[in-house]
């Protein structure tokens, strides 16, 4: 059967890890130095095995705060992902990755931390190994899913900020990049990542949450109204974000994507105006209306209220059957990679991928 097809995830597309513009701002000359070092320091510059258990095999991906390879469990031969963080980088975005895993360990996508520690010169995490991200299966996928892609992905990902959010802390830094599919029998399963700009709730009052102003944190395609405007993020915000990439998903971009600006500074100021000028009809244009219920409710929260995660996630179960979709595990790239196969199988040789 198709659905018994997974993805298997391409180098380029396993994990990653990215930087919110605002971060370079608070960085050093000096700060900037180190992760350009990291970017393009190759393996041999480091120490090949972490913890004489866990071996760098080949190097994934980095971000601003590190980089991370793919490895080798030299004791029970299982494959990982370490990402390592220069000592030098102060404050550290991944000591506070690695204590919000500790907290969320045993849930539902929530890469599980096999060892962190200090290797050398870097911090180092050990975690699973995990498939493509959304992003990328995105872009392999003609940049665009379809409706019943996005509902089942929404099902599960609202799920996941449920959990994140009853264990007291907020992802601030929701986007594609961040979910990442399962590897192997989990290959259906999304996983959320990059918790290193993660916060625990704080206990604030509506009006102290307002006077509490921040600068942007998180990817401003993404970010909330209220992330832009300095308020303190919570519950609310990380759904608000979740919406946004939803939408991404479904309708290939967002109405405040390509704007011209000269600085990074002002181009998030202008993806705020057009955020505020948009009404939530136009901004759900041409989508069914449990879209725009979605948004009514996550917009209409204070600071401290917990979203109707059960409302939000019956929205779209119920549109996902009125559509007469059925839950059969298939992805809008489960179908393309099964139809690349088949048309790259000499003929007569397709059973073997039912």
């Amino acid at each position: 059967m198709v659905a018994a097809l997974i993805l298997e995830p391409p180098l380029w597309a396993r994990t990653q890890i990215s930087i919110p513009a605002i971060w370079y701002s608070l960085l050093s000359f000096s700060m900037l130095s180190i992760l350009a070092e990291m970017q393009h320091s190759s393996m041999d510059k480091l120490n090949l095995c972490v913890d004489n258990r866990y071996r760098l095999e080949r190097r994934l991906g980095g971000g601003g705060f590190g980089v991370v390879y793919e490895g080798l469990c030299l004791e029970t031969g299982k494959e990982v992902a370490l990402k390592l963080e220069h000592v030098r980088i102060d404050p550290s975005i991944l000591k506070n990755e690695i204590r919000i895993y500790e907290e969320l360990a045993g849930g539902p996508g929530i890469p599980r931390v096999y060892w962190h520690g200090q290797e050398g010169e870097y911090r180092v995490m050990v975690f699973d190994l995990l498939g493509p991200s959304l992003e990328d299966l995105f872009n392999f996928c003609g940049r665009r899913f379809s409706l019943k892609t996005v509902l089942v992905l929404a099902d599960q990902l609202i799920s996941r900020f449920q959990y994140i959010h009853s264990k007291g802390f907020i992802h601030r830094d929701i986007k594609p990049e961040n979910m990442l599919m399962g590897d192997g029998r989990k290959g259906n399963q999304v996983y959320v990542t990059d918790m290193g700009l993660g916060q625990k709730l704080r206990d604030r009052g509506e009006n102290d949450a307002r006077c509490w102003k921040i600068s942007l944190t998180g990817t401003a395609r993404y970010a909330s109204i209220n992330g832009h405007s300095g308020v303190e993020q919570s519950r609310r915000d990380d759904m608000e974000s979740l919406g946004y990439v939803l939408l991404y998903f479904i309708h290939g971009s967002l109405p405040w994507q390509g704007l011209e600006a000269e600085t990074q500074e002002q181009r998030d100021e202008f993806i705020l105006e057009k955020k505020r000028a948009i009404t939530i009809k136009e901004l759900c244009g041409g989508l069914s209306k449990e879209f725009l219920n979605y948004f009514n409710h996550v917009r209409s929260l204070r600071f401290k209220d917990k979203p109707k995660y059960a409302y939000l996630r019956k929205l779209f179960r119920d549109l996902f059957l009125r559509e007469g979709y059925k839950y059969d595990n298939v992805f809008d790239w489960t179908e393309l990679k099964f139809l690349m196969a088949i048309q790259s199988s000499p003929s007569g040789q397709t059973d073997a991928l039912l």
